[in-house]
């Protein structure tokens, strides 16, 4: 099945979304860090920034970079990735810095991004989530999101979540 790459500059009311680029790598470190998985270099980051570009590239999806219209800082990513799901049938993603927690950013360009996908002429979008991430679970059910099922990993249960066009 074959479809269209989806659009790399959305727009909404508070945010504009656009690809990452290497001079993202210094706040993009911060978010990695606070992650608790591990400790990131710079240079980590460029090397994901660049991994990310070249999916991208080659699969006609990816992150876009939340970047506040008022004044252009960078608060994390939202995005349509393979994650746990396919090419044909994605997953959303989306991760904010600390301070942008809490105002609804996360909905407002998950919401764009969640169009975007769809405009490629996907059907179906998911999104997984461990039980404790309670934020994360309002913002995909404001996004219309149902449960679907739930399986077991390494990490522990995992909720499946499915959005139809």
């Amino acid at each position: 099945m074959h479809f269209a790459p989806m659009a790399q500059r959305l727009h909404t009311e508070r945010l504009v979304l656009s690809p990452e680029h290497q001079g993202d790598a210094g706040w993009f470190t911060e978010l990695l860090n606070e992650r608790g998985t591990g400790t990131f270099t710079l240079d980590d980051a460029h090397q994901r920034i660049a991994a990310m570009n070249d999916l991208t590239a080659r699969l006609g999806i990816g992150v876009l970079v939340l970047r506040r219209r008022s004044d252009g800082e960078a608060l994390g990513y939202s995005g349509i990735v393979v994650g746990r799901g396919s090419v044909a049938e994605p997953e959303l993603a989306y991760e904010l810095l600390p301070h942008a927690h809490g105002r609804g950013y996360a909905t407002e360009a998950s919401r764009a991004v969640l169009e975007a996908g769809f405009a490629t002429g996907r059907e179906r979008i998911w999104a997984t989530m461990r039980r404790w991430n309670t934020p994360s679970f309002r913002v995909v059910e404001k996004l219309g999101f149902h449960r679907d099922h739930t399986t077991t990993d390494n990490g522990g249960e995992l909720v499946w979540l499915v959005r139809e066009r």
